[in-house]
């Protein structure tokens, strides 16, 4: 992350472990001017009352009140603000609840780094853009770009890979037709994709997003329709 793509961005870091609390400040240091940090959930809401940070980095398990209880108070108002969990603990509960709440990432402890500014890296994207990583398919069905999770009425709906790669390609370009070539170069690569292959694909899919929102054009392409 350069410097000048961060700057005056505020950040919190709320996390009730001292020497934890200590490392990822020095780290958020090294990228961010303006970081606060919290030791309790109580004491990250008056930071977040007082100081309007774009982002927060906060722990689940903490005394008084955890990290998803403080978080929901925070999306009660304000939507906009960039959330990263942080957790022991890796449960399917969780997790319907960190898509819920349109966290940015869930990452399980011990933190990777590599995960950690790539979860940053999105934040300060979506700041910049005014971009969200939760795409609403329909009023039931929520697809996760940054986490590549499809989810319908709170069950995770099982993706296979090419399923995942086209889904993903076709939000990410949303505007506009996919050609055939653009799909066969990021879903087959190096492999040929024949024309029974990609239907079967575009079909299987079909039965997982809601109907009618993959649209067609014969000899241009595919496009999702949002």
């Amino acid at each position: 992350m350069q410097k000048e793509l961060t700057k005056n961005i505020k950040i919190l870091y709320v996390e009730d472990d001292d020497i934890a609390r200590e490392n990822g400040i020095e780290y958020l240091e090294n990228y961010f001017d303006k970081v606060y940090e919290a030791k309790d959930a109580l004491s990250a809401l008056k930071i977040y009352n007082q100081e309007n940070p774009h982002i927060i980095i906060s722990d689940i398990q903490m005394p008084k009140l955890n990290g998803l209880e403080f978080i929901r108070k925070i999306r009660q108002k304000d939507k906009q603000t960039q959330i990263i969990i942080l957790s022991a603990f890796s449960t399917k509960e969780y997790l319907f609840e960190a898509i819920e709440l349109q966290l940015v990432k869930y990452l399980t402890k011990p933190i990777c780094e590599n995960e950690l500014k790539k979860a940053l890296e999105i934040c300060i994207n979506t700041l910049k853009n005014n971009e969200s990583n939760i795409i609403h398919l329909d009023n039931h069905t929520i697809f996760d770009t940054f986490n590549q999770v499809l989810l319908k009425d709170k069950e995770i709906i099982k993706l296979r890979k090419k399923e995942l790669d086209l889904l993903s390609l076709l939000i990410k370009n949303k505007n506009r037709f996919i050609t055939y070539e653009e799909i066969e170069n990021f879903i087959w690569q190096d492999s040929a994709m024949t024309k029974d292959a990609l239907k079967t694909l575009i079909k299987n899919l079909k039965t997982k997003i809601p109907k009618d929102l993959i649209l067609n054009i014969s000899k241009l392409g595919y496009k999702i329709e949002l």
